[in-house]
């Protein structure tokens, strides 16, 4: 395994590049397998989940290569319907294969997925959704089981106690595509990924309307096509880039992303006194004065996104004052607030929130990644710390970021990859 070291203290400053959105290009390559037809995906990361779902789609018995961030899918003639547990226990969003399955097979059989350790991330939205659509599901030995001779278009609430579900919705939407009839999905995600989901379904033929809001009509065709498509840039990696030029006092210039993706980032940074502007082609992000504590509620978007919570808590554990960061979408998600303490961050937990008391300084030590963004908070805490950190078990922040260090090295920050002893 690798780890980080980062010697913090230095101002990040310059232009970086973000890469392709790892949460908008694992349903996408999912959504291929509603066809037979030959697609091309561009601006795709080459990241471990994203392997983990090609990995699949050829288990699946489809052709995938990839090269240069461009995958070519040619799924014709496919007829294996089962998604092992070896896989998709590794990653969650796996289970964005269980609605194509299911409507281009008639039957699916997916293991329970996997994924980080972040708390409890039920599936009943998935089955809720699917059964509203005549599947007939069961578990079974550990796998989703479910069948479909002909799916049926149904109106269906897809809400659940901590709000919306973009893979649920997403798993909804490519099966109702080739349903009969319509189906309307109310309270459905209405993230950038679900939105740019739907632009390639539509490209492949598919008749959507409303996504992008939170009532989302499917009108089933009887196939679908092939289609080229490019997605969009990670709004999250995005985030990420705008706290580092927070956090360590710098001026960074964050090439293609939109600032429409990131608002409530935005509006949380411009309250803690960061200067966030648009520009032609990104965003720039400067500190000009003195940072001042913020409170923050994650969100389903377009709130504040739990992806970010651990990195705005980096942020915050050295802003002067008290600030208080609730988790109103995974209430557990607070693994990296332990390791942020071994830093020097005066952090308390009570229940679903935590109160943070910025300290004037953290200092360099050796840490831990639990989960991708945690991994993403560690690196950033360690950018602004006194001396040397040392962050294990980075396989996790492999999973969400392409060559996070070289983006910030060339920023200025002082960070290497080594091997773990």
């Amino acid at each position: 395994m690798d780890k980080f070291i980062v010697e913090g203290g230095v101002k990040l400053k310059g232009a970086v590049e973000l890469s392709g959105s790892k949460n908008a290009a694992l349903p996408i390559l999912a959504a291929t397998l509603l066809t037979d037809g030959r697609s091309v995906i561009k601006n795709v990361p080459p990241l471990r989940d994203v392997y983990t779902m090609l990995r699949i789609m050829r288990m699946l018995g489809i052709k995938v290569d990839m090269e240069d961030g461009v995958v070519v899918v040619n799924p014709h003639g496919y007829k294996n319907s089962v998604a092992p547990y070896k896989l998709v226990s590794t990653m969650r969003a796996s289970i964005c294969v269980l609605g194509p399955l299911l409507a281009k097979l008639k039957h699916a059989e997916v293991s329970m997925p996997g994924g980080c350790v972040i708390g409890p991330r039920p599936i009943d939205l998935h089955i809720k959704g699917l059964r509203s659509i005549g599947a007939d599901i069961k578990i079974e030995h550990g796998y989703i089981v479910a069948e479909a001779e002909q799916l049926k278009g149904s109106r269906v609430y897809l809400g659940g106690n901590f709000g919306s579900s973009v893979l649920a919705t997403a798993n909804l939407m490519m099966a109702a595509t080739l349903a009969k009839g319509k189906t309307v999905i109310e309270s459905a995600a209405c993230e950038p990924e679900v939105h740019d989901l739907a632009n390639f379904l539509i490209k492949m033929g598919a008749k959507i309307k409303g996504h992008g809001t939170h009532m989302i009509e499917i009108e089933g065709v009887k196939s679908l096509k092939g289609a080229e498509y490019s997605i969009i840039n990670d709004r999250i990696e995005a985030g990420t880039f705008m706290i580092a030029a927070a956090v360590t006092g710098g001026d960074i210039m964050i090439k293609h992303a939109r600032i429409e993706h990131v608002g409530a980032v935005v509006d949380k940074l411009q309250s803690a006194g960061v200067k966030v502007t648009s520009a032609k082609d990104g965003i720039r992000v400067r500190k000009t004065r003195s940072l001042r504590p913020v409170d923050v509620t994650t969100l389903p978007y377009p709130g504040f996104p739990t992806d970010m919570q651990a990195q705005m808590m980096a942020l915050m554990s050295i802003t002067k004052g008290i600030s208080i960061i609730t988790e109103k979408v995974y209430p557990e998600r607070f693994m990296h607030v332990s390791e942020l303490a071994r830093m020097g961050a005066a952090i308390a937990l009570e229940g679903p929130s935590a109160i943070v008391k910025g300290v004037a300084r953290l200092s360099g030590a050796p840490v831990m990644a639990s989960d991708l963004r945690a991994s993403a908070a560690l690196v950033l805490a360690a950018l602004v710390s006194r001396g040397k950190t040392e962050i294990s078990r980075i396989y996790h922040l492999d999973r969400g970021y392409h060559n996070l260090e070289e983006k910030l090295e060339k920023l200025g920050a002082k960070i290497k990859r080594e091997k773990e002893e």
